[in-house]
């Protein structure tokens, strides 16, 4: 979608790795307690978005693999999360931001000269819902978010039209990062239908969703 228009093995020392890894992006309890949400009445809260059996890996994530082997060559993690503390959210924002207005909008078959999925990161500053969801997961890794809570996530749109975005794992529940919206929002006030995402653990492994992601609700400026 255009902007506008395995089982878990590792062992409790790599448990112990991940938490190390992890503590970077923490604060202090007092940023923590900050608001940052500021929900209204008609807005749901965050929640976590409950997962199925492994499904199928979409063509697009394999042919990625393929093409770029070191990023898909990785061992299965400890299932984490982020703490949403008000350092993380702002991350979160900016990074949206800068992945929505740094690529320009083009459908894959304009972009490629296919119709097959092609997913990648925007050499060329170009590219579709894919493209931006990819380039905000390697953002935040750079960043030093932990991969197990950066999730590829397919959905169908508004529109329903099948849409790709990036679900962000956090201690207040599942955040969408979304080339079609610039604010972070709640999973379940996006109206999309969730259909699959990768697995926390291992990004090779895809869970089935199949869930209605509420109604679609726009933050409030102070969010």
């Amino acid at each position: 979608m255009q902007r506008s228009p395995g089982v878990l093995t590792s062992s409790f020392l790599l448990g112990l790795v991940s938490l190390v890894g992890a503590s970077p992006l923490q604060v202090g309890p007092a940023a923590a307690q900050s608001s940052l949400f500021k929900l209204t009445s008609a807005r749901p809260a965050a929640s976590s978005a409950a997962v199925g059996s492994s499904t199928s890996v979409p063509y697009g994530w394999l042919d990625f693999c393929h093409r770029r082997p070191k990023e898909c060559k990785v061992p299965s993690l400890p299932a984490t999360s982020i703490r949403l503390t008000a350092q993380n959210m702002s991350i979160l924002k900016r990074i949206n931001r800068k992945a929505n207005r740094s690529i320009k909008p083009v459908s894959n078959y304009d972009h490629w000269g296919t119709m097959m999925d092609h997913w990648d990161y925007p050499t060329d500053g170009k590219g579709d819902c894919k493209i931006y969801a990819l380039y905000k997961r390697k953002l935040l890794q750079e960043a030093g978010f932990p991969r197990q809570a950066l999730l590829m996530t397919v959905v169908r749109d508004l529109h329903n039209e099948g849409h790709t975005i990036l679900t962000v794992k956090t201690d207040k529940g599942d955040l969408v990062l979304d080339n079609l919206v610039d604010e972070i929002r709640p999973w379940n006030a996006t109206g999309y239908y969730f259909l699959k995402r990768q697995s926390q653990q291992n990004p090779n492994v895809w869970v089935s969703l199949n869930q209605r992601g509420g109604t679609a609700k726009r933050l409030s400026p102070s969010s």
